[in-house]
């Protein structure tokens, strides 16, 4: 199974960004260019545990609807999110947070994954879905650092 690991030093407190980093409006703005929206659950505040929230969005071309449910939380050092439908085979996100003293907060961001269709799905893994969810990642994590940072 494909692994992408993200990491991100923000100089906000580790409750900013662990609230931040789960708050449905934010994460509707903070991929605006792939027109996200919410089409079903919870759809604006902060999502919790045992919450679902099903996103559509235009991704590779086509629009794609996915549904995550919190399955588990450790306010405010962890919290993941797990595809209970959607496009992937497996699809399972882990939101770490550290504070690292003086204000700074370590967030990273661990998604493990698995496309549909047996050995070219494992192509397409290797050969664009890696890159592509590495890169969104990365975009939403810089989101999360600017806003807290532009507001601290």
């Amino acid at each position: 199974m494909p692994i992408i690991t993200t990491t991100t030093d923000i100089h906000a407190p580790i409750e900013a960004c662990f609230g931040l980093a789960r708050d449905i409006g934010f994460h509707v703005r903070s991929l605006e260019h792939t027109n996200e929206r919410v089409v079903a659950g919870r759809a604006d505040g902060l999502i919790e545990l045992g919450e679902t929230v099903t996103w559509q969005a235009k991704h590779l071309g086509m629009t794609r609807r996915m549904t995550v449910e919190i399955t588990a939380m450790d306010r405010p050092t962890h919290f993941r999110d797990v595809q209970t439908d959607g496009p992937f085979k497996h699809f399972v996100h882990d939101h770490f947070f550290e504070d690292l003293g003086d204000g700074v907060t370590r967030m990273s961001d661990q998604i493990d994954f698995v496309s549909p269709f047996g050995l070219l799905g494992q192509a397409a893994d290797r050969m664009v879905m890696r890159r592509y969810l590495q890169k969104l990642i990365r975009e939403r994590a810089d989101a999360i650092k600017s806003f807290l940072e532009r507001a601290a």
